[in-house]
């Protein structure tokens, strides 16, 4: 076991202690959602280019077929998560509010839902370039939030030698326990997602970090992984955000990505746990990505859940099969508490980045009154970025765009350390995202 002073070590600058609230489902074995009669799978699920549609109004599709191809490179694929038809493509709500374009299907009720699809790839003979264009095919993206192609992060610079691989285990949101859970459930799968991983990128080493509140899924994994790989479970402090990715790697190797690199330039790649989970079933049973493994819990919940649901299942179906909201919920949050977004109507689907639906009474929701800043410094000393929030904040407000760049607001992850540590209940980290919000709209207009 690890010392107190390493454990120390294993940790960064600044950042929180929320409270955890993660009791109410950390210990509840995972369930499989029920099917439901329809599903709405929008073609932009992920950072980059929204996928096209190979599917027509009317088509018969069986689950796991491919719907929609990648848009570009930076994009992935959408698979059927039901045996159905496909009843309309059209703009449909997304969780945040805004209409995108979606494929529709109505569910067959009386079809098997057997998963129908070809026998996947041996992983053992793929070349790295292999690896990329296969998994860009299963639909497969960053799940610890950034919904990045995972794909994209295996395509490496020419050069580049990858020494470090790190499962990402962290799960620093409150709330939150899917990724716990897939630990302390599937370490088997997980482990077979790193040595796969590991193989292929030819990494050196590869480290499991998780916190040290999930002493069960430590524990599963730290007995499971075999003696003759270089493969290690590394406990972390208990610290929001551990899970950035920045935290994780300057908590575990003490190294610190520059402005403008990536943590592959560094010989790093980071894949959250469930990504990894979700590769190794690839390659074990050809299954694509259709199903996310969600958190379904808060004060507003009837009866909270970590739940396996298929992707494009309407929030509100989740919300039945967990009770429903009880009388008094205001709010209902897609995501963790930090960093997680209002629930625009309840029609909206579960997406590839749905870790969480979190309902809230207004206890939790009412915004603290509002006082002017006093300059103490505690946004300062909570960002883990080493930004000046307040800063930030007083420039979003006042619409001084170009200032707002030059103080680094695009290094700004949003993870709303700052907002949670004001004494005056300025809402920082919201005029942050407004303010780079609009500096993206300018780009594009331009």
């Amino acid at each position: 076991m690890p010392t107190l002073s390493t454990l120390f070590k294993r940790s960064f600058s600044h950042g929180i202690h929320p409270q955890e609230y993660k009791h109410r489902t950390a210990s509840l074995h995972t369930q499989r959602m029920p099917f439901v009669e329809r599903y709405i799978l929008p073609l932009h699920q992920h950072l980059g280019a929204p996928a096209k549609a190979v599917v027509e109004a009317g088509q018969q599709v069986g689950r796991g077929q491919l719907i929609a191809e990648p848009g570009a490179f930076v994009s992935a694929s959408l698979h059927s998560p039901v045996t159905g038809w496909v009843k309309a493509i059209g703009r449909r709500r997304f969780p945040g509010g805004r209409y995108e374009q979606a494929i529709e299907i109505e569910a067959d009720l009386y079809a098997t839902q057997r998963l129908d699809v070809e026998q996947p790839p041996d992983w053992r003979g793929l070349s790295l370039e292999d690896l990329v264009s296969v998994i860009q095919q299963t639909g497969i993206v960053g799940l610890g939030g950034a919904s990045l192609p995972a794909h994209v992060k295996y395509s490496l610079r020419e050069g580049v030698k990858i020494k470090h691989l790190i499962a990402n285990g962290a799960e620093c949101e409150p709330y939150l326990t899917n990724d716990h859970r897939i630990m302390v459930e599937r370490p088997e799968a997980l482990l077979r997602g790193v040595e796969i991983l590991h193989t292929l990128l030819g990494a050196e080493e590869s480290i499991l970090g998780i916190e040290l509140n999930k002493p069960d899924a430590i524990e599963a994994l730290d007995r499971r992984i075999p003696s003759d790989k270089p493969f290690r479970v590394a406990p972390l402090r208990v610290k929001y955000p551990q899970g950035d990715s920045k935290m994780m790697i300057k908590s575990l190797l003490n190294v610190e990505i520059p402005k403008g690199l990536h943590a592959a330039d560094m010989g790093i790649i980071m894949n959250n746990v469930s990504t990894l989970v979700a590769l190794a079933d690839y390659f074990e049973s050809g299954m694509p990505y259709i199903d996310r493994m969600v958190t379904v819990s808060g004060p507003g919940i009837e009866y909270p859940a970590n739940l396996i649901v298929p992707l494009g299942t309407p929030v509100r179906e989740v919300l039945r099969f967990c009770g429903g909201l009880k009388e008094d919920t205001k709010e209902v949050l897609m995501g963790g508490p930090m960093m997680g977004t209002p629930i625009a109507s309840l029609d909206a689907p579960i997406i590839k980045s749905s870790s969480g639906i979190l309902a809230f009474t207004a206890e939790q929701t009412a915004r603290p009154k509002e006082y002017p800043c006093i300059r103490c410094g505690r946004c300062v000393e909570a960002c883990p970025y080493f930004l000046n929030p307040s800063k930030l904040a007083r420039l979003a407000r006042a619409r001084q765009f170009d200032q707002i760049k030059q103080a680094n607001v695009t290094e700004c992850v949003e993870c709303g350390s700052c907002t949670y540590s004001c004494p005056s209940g300025i809402p920082i980290v919201q005029l942050i995202r407004s303010a780079k919000s609009e500096l993206r709209g300018k780009r594009g207009r331009h």
